[in-house]
C-alpha cells in the first residue's frame, strides 16, 4: 500500500529535522519554505520543493511548523496560503508552538473550508528530533488522531493525545515554562557550586547520577560544562513561550510568580547581548550578576 502524500510548510531548524526523519521512514514530501534555499539541502532526502503553499493543497495530509501564530495563520488561509485555490487537503497538523487564540481561529477556518485540523505543538530542540528523541503532544477530533498517529510517530515516536480543540497548545506552553525554570535553577545552583570551588563538570556528574538528574540536566552539561551555547532555542523564542504562559495564567487566575522571575531573566539574557546564544546562557547571565568570571573546563562530558 502507498504511503500518503505529506506536504510541509515552514524549514527551520525545527522543521528541517523533522522532514528528515518523515521522508527517511518512506513518505512523499513536497516542502514549501518562504526562504527557498533553506529547503534545498533537502533535495538530496528525495524531498520535493513547492514555489507557493497553495502547491500543497492536493497533498493527503500537511504539517506547518512555524514562528508564530500569523505565520501559520498566513500561510494557510492568506491570498497566497493553502486554500487560495478553494481547496484543501484533508488534514493540516501545526506543530509550533502559538497561543490559544490563534489556534482556535486558524481551526475554524480550515474547518469551514473542509480541512480536518490538529495542534501537535513538539518537545525537544533539532538533534534530539534527529535522534527520534522527540515527543509530540496533540489535541483535536480523537479519529482525525488516530489516523494520523503512524505518520507522527515517524517523526517522533513519543505522541501524547490530550483531548480535543487546543489542549495540545496548553501542555506545550505550560512544559516551556518548566523547561524555562529548570534552566534557571540549573544555571543558579551550578554558578553557586562553581563559585564555591567546585568544577562544573564534577557537580553536574553527581546532579546527573541523583534522583533530581534529568534529560535535560545532562543534556544541557556539556553546555554548562565547555561553555559552548551553539543555539538550540533562542531566549527570543523561549521568551515568546513563556509571556504566553503568563498570559494563559493571567485568563485563568493562577498566579506563575516563577515565571515572571524567568522571563525578567530572558530579558535580560537578551539586553546583554546573547540573543543569538541558546536560552541556556543564563550560566552567563548568573556568572555576571555573581561577578564571578567563567572558563571552559577540560571535561569532556557525554551529550
Amino acid at each position: 500500500m502507498s504511503k500518503p502524500r505529506m506536504g510541509w510548510i515552514g524549514i527551520g531548524r525545527m522543521g528541517e529535522a523533522m522532514v528528515r526523519r518523515l521522508a527517511r521512514a518512506g513518505y512523499p514530501v513536497t516542502v514549501y519554505n518562504r526562504t527557498r534555499s533553506k529547503a534545498e539541502a533537502l533535495a538530496a532526502e528525495g524531498v520535493r520543493i513547492a514555489g507557493a503553499p497553495a502547491e500543497l493543497a492536493e497533498a493527503d495530509l500537511v504539517f506547518t511548523m512555524l514562528s508564530g501564530g500569523d505565520a501559520v495563520k498566513e500561510v494557510l488561509t492568506g491570498e497566497r496560503g493553502l486554500l487560495a485555490s478553494g481547496r484543501g487537503p484533508a488534514t493540516v497538523i501545526d506543530c509550533s508552538t502559538i497561543s490559544v487564540d490563534a489556534s482556535t481561529a486558524i481551526r475554524v477556518a480550515l474547518e469551514r473550508a473542509g480541512t480536518q485540523f490538529l495542534a501537535a505543538p513538539v518537545s525537544g530542540n533539532p538533534h534530539v528530533v534527529a535522534a527520534g528523541k522527540g515527543a509530540f503532544v496533540v489535541s483535536g477530533p480523537r479519529a482525525v488522531f488516530d489516523a494520523a498517529a503512524d505518520v507522527l510517530a515517524a517523526i517522533c515516536p513519543g505522541v501524547a493525545y490530550v483531548g480535543e480543540g487546543e489542549l495540545a497548545r496548553i501542555a506545550k506552553i505550560c512544559h516551556n515554562l518548566y523547561v524555562a525554570l529548570v534552566a534557571e535553577s540549573l544555571a543558579e545552583i551550578t554558578l553557586l557550586a562553581h563559585r564555591a570551588g567546585m568544577r562544573r563538570g564534577a557537580f553536574l556528574e553527581f546532579l546527573n547520577l541523583s534522583p533530581m538528574g534529568s534529560t535535560f540536566s545532562k543534556a544541557k552539561t556539556p553546555a554548562f560544562v565547555k561553555l559552548d551555547f551553539s543555539v538550540t532555542f533562542t531566549p527570543q523564542l523561549m521568551r515568546r513561550d513563556v509571556d504566553l504562559t503568563l498570559e494563559l495564567g493571567r485568563a485563568l487566575e493562577v498566579p506563575l510568580p516563577l515565571g515572571s522571575v524567568v522571563r525578567d531573566q530572558l530579558q535580560r539574557l537578551i539586553g546583554h547581548g546573547w540573543s543569538e546564544a541558546d536560552f541556556s546562557a543564563l550560566l552567563l547571565l548568573a556568572a555576571q550578576s555573581a561577578g564571578v568570571k567563567l572558563a571552559p573546563e577540560d571535561a569532556r562530558p557525554t551529550d
